[in-house]
């Protein structure tokens, strides 16, 4: 069964993912990255624009299906050594997250809607990731067959 995934990074991290096929969630825990199966989904939501800076971003940066079978640890600097697992992206337009609110129903809370982010990486029901997939591509990747 498809599951469908929100992982959060800033929108410089998640452009290098982008450009390298990959995605490393929770500052590169594997454990987050084995929960995902080959054929699930996941939507990127990057509250900043960089990482420990204050430019916000507040919008969905990408959109991937798991194509890796592996989470794998990747040598990125000397005593990091964060996890990685394989995404085919797809090109799509970075969308605002505070128009669609109230449609989407894992904010339990529209007041306080970034507690719904608080882990870093949460499963969303299905209406929720089609949602915010036609607003990035204008269609449902998940039912297309190319």
């Amino acid at each position: 069964m498809r599951r469908y995934w929100i992982g959060l990074a800033s929108r410089e991290h998640v452009r290098l993912g982008i450009a390298g096929g990959f995605c490393q969630l929770c500052h590169g825990k594997a454990q987050p990255l084995r929960r995902m199966s080959m054929g699930d989904w996941i939507v990127y939501y990057s509250p900043g624009e960089r990482f420990r800076e204050a430019a916000p971003c507040q919008k969905f940066t990408a959109i991937g299906e798991v194509v890796g079978a592996d989470t794998y640890p990747f040598d990125m600097a000397p005593g990091f050594v964060p996890y990685r697992r394989d995404i085919r992206f797809l090109d799509a337009a970075d969308v605002p997250i505070r128009p669609l609110l109230d449609r989407l129903s894992f904010i339990a809370d529209k007041n306080r809607w970034g507690y719904a982010f608080r882990f870093g990486h949460l499963e969303i029901p299905e209406p929720d990731f089609k949602l915010i997939a036609t607003e990035m591509l204008g269609y449902d990747p998940a039912e297309r067959k190319d």
